[in-house]
């Protein structure tokens, strides 16, 4: 099912075709030069990937990754959504660095939490980000998300997830609880 949003975006469910863009797109929002022209970047705190074709399989088969594309057909933003009773997790939120900004992230973000809501009558957000992202805390917290006070160890040692630059890193759990009226 597609969902037409007045920002002139298409969010659609991603299929295994989509791989190779979701894969591009969350590589180019937080690693390596590309990410730099965005705001998401985590080119100084890790280096070398942020996932791998099989991190993104398993999302896929795993969940959903709603994909946001725009007017003429570009895939602009991703995210993953995974069912966890009743609550979802999210994960691998990415918009193209040099889209972000323009409210993309806003538009994805709010169409995630709607259709968990309304497909799986989820009445959570689930997510962890990395705790040195402060600005990137703040941004979920001006959306709603509260920090539990929860962390998760960051995977130092597994290289799909990067090879960390500083030694302390971990996750910050994150929730926005939706209620009967999310």
């Amino acid at each position: 099912m597609q969902t037409s949003h007045p920002a002139a975006l298409t969010f659609r469910r991603a299929r295994a075709a989509d791989a190779g863009v979701v894969l591009d797109l969350v590589e180019s929002a937080y690693r390596g030069e590309r990410s730099r022209a965005g705001w998401t970047t985590e080119a100084d705190l890790l280096a070398g990937q942020r996932t791998d074709p099989e991190g993104v399989a398993v999302a896929l088969a795993g969940g959903w990754v709603l994909l946001a594309v725009d007017a003429v057909g570009t895939t602009v933003g991703c995210c993953q959504l995974e069912r966890r009773g009743d609550a979802a997790y999210f994960g691998m939120f990415a918009v193209s660095p040099t889209r972000q900004g323009q409210g993309l992230g806003d538009a994805l973000l709010a169409e995630a939490e709607r259709r968990v809501g309304a497909e799986w009558g989820a009445c959570r957000m689930r997510m962890l980000v990395i705790d040195a992202r402060v600005e990137l805390i703040a941004w979920y917290e001006r959306r709603g998300y509260l920090r539990t006070g929860e962390t998760e160890p960051f995977p130092y040692g597994d290289e799909r997830f990067g090879r960390p630059l500083r030694p302390d890193l971990a996750f910050a759990v994150l929730v926005k609880d939706f209620g009967e009226d999310g």
